[in-house]
């Protein structure tokens, strides 16, 4: 794999700048959307192996998005919630089961090298 690419979508265009930069500087290739309206056309054009998505956004919520793109492209592509929610309770566990990894808020970046596919050089 030459190239890992990753989307990162947050509402919140600073969290999203921040934690692409982190990932930049891991050797990831980087691109960010701040509503799953953006993140879907950025997908379908980019093709990530990764996209890290915040839960609660408004409009198309991080569960909406992860639902069109299991429609879209399966298990192609890994789908990683991040969120400040807790893990206990139906509706936790019936969002969390849509994604392949889920990261709580706070978290540290480092984190991330445990669920992504690793860079090569």
């Amino acid at each position: 794999m030459d190239e890992v690419r990753v989307v990162v979508v947050d509402d919140v265009a600073d969290m999203a700048e921040t934690l692409a930069m982190s990932l930049e500087l891991d050797g990831y290739a980087v691109r960010t959307a701040t509503s799953g309206a953006q993140a879907l056309e950025l997908i379908e054009g980019w093709r990530p192996h990764c996209v890290l998505l915040d839960i609660d956004m408004p409009g198309m919520g991080g569960c909406e998005l992860s639902d069109r793109l299991r429609e879209l492209y399966g298990d192609e592509v890994v789908l990683i919630a991040v969120t400040g929610w807790g893990d206990a309770g139906d509706r936790v566990s019936d969002t969390f089961s849509r994604f392949d990894h889920y990261i709580r808020k706070p978290f540290e970046p480092s984190l991330l090298r445990k669920v992504l596919p690793p860079v090569t050089a």
